[in-house]
């Protein structure tokens, strides 16, 4: 399924869920609001969904002539790679947390950006850095993140709508209150039924992002390296409270910013590091992960992932 199609459905899908959340709140009238409300979303969200994440993490554009010698190189090497890639230069930004983590946005390769956090750029050497924009830059170049983008801004709007009816409580097509145990049910499983549509665009576009970062910058092992550090450094406790307050963004990470704290592994939007790790290092022949940089123990290998036999 190219691009356009897959966009196309996750669209509809969006909107069928967000409909039904709204016939849940008030009946046939709530269901007709929320399709206008979420057609009106669809045209914003295609032009300004980029603006609105970006927005969400008050990330700060900036270019080759800024003071920090570190956000200098940061965007000369985004600059670099996006040529060694075919793409016109992206809008580069950097998002002020601690957690290093990184994505890209735009609805086209002319309108993309990416943005790191300050942690990642702090955290990260030069090489694993390229890495990491690489993998983003990959995502601009297979246009995932147009469908990546929307997904985000809406799926966010259904959880809202969600709480919206636990708070006023549903009604049915004759009026009548649904109930606090309907609307309780509304209120955990529309958002999860969002997430679910997240879960299903986002896994195997990681593995396809990654091999396609490896090939833009030449060195699968930088990014396989990255990957494990970004993960050791979010699992100790470096928190991105905007990530938390908006986890329908999360899987336009490379990495999930959640803290997950009692999650199950169905509902991840990423497939598992050391599976990513083991598919990269196979590009360069290595059957397992070097010992970790961070924690000086090898990283251990479930499965032989996408690549290889």
């Amino acid at each position: 399924m190219n691009n356009h199609l897959r966009t196309f459905v996750l669209l509809a899908a969006l909107t069928a869920l967000f409909m039904g959340v709204g016939y849940l709140i008030g009946g046939p009238t709530g269901m007709g609001l929320a399709f206008l409300f979420a057609a009106g979303m669809n045209l914003v969200s295609y032009w300004n969904a980029d603006k609105i994440v970006l927005s969400m993490y008050r990330a700060q554009l900036v270019d080759e002539t800024d003071p920090d010698p570190l956000i200098r190189n940061f965007v000369v090497d985004v600059n670099e790679l996006a040529a060694r890639a075919g793409l016109p230069r992206p809008k580069v930004h950097v998002i002020d947390q601690d957690q290093p983590n990184a994505f890209a946005t735009g609805r086209d390769p002319d309108h993309a950006a990416v943005a790191a956090t300050r942690g990642l750029l702090q955290m990260l050497d030069r090489r694993e850095i390229r890495g990491v924009m690489a993998h983003e830059l990959a995502h601009v170049k297979h246009r995932d993140t147009l469908t990546m983008t929307i997904t985000a801004t809406i799926a966010g709007a259904i959880s809202a709508l969600a709480n919206f009816a636990f708070l006023f409580g549903g009604r049915d097509e004759n009026g009548r209150s649904t109930g606090i145990v309907g609307t309780i049910a509304m209120m955990i499983l529309a958002p999860m039924a969002a997430g679910l549509v997240q879960m299903a665009i986002s896994r195997g576009r990681e593995y396809e992002a990654d091999r396609g970062g490896a090939e833009i910058s030449g060195d699968p092992e930088a990014l396989a390296d990255a990957l494990r550090k970004i993960e050791a450094y979010a699992k100790g406790g470096y928190m991105n409270p905007d990530a938390e307050r908006h986890p329908a963004t999360a899987h336009m990470f490379i990495i999930n910013p959640l803290a997950g704290h009692g999650t199950d592994n169905l509902f991840s939007t990423h497939p598992a590091t050391e599976n990513r790790v083991a598919a990269l290092l196979r590009m360069i022949g290595k059957a397992r992960p070097p010992a970790s940089r961070t924690s000086g123990t090898a990283v251990p290998v479930t499965d032989r992932g996408p690549w290889g036999s």
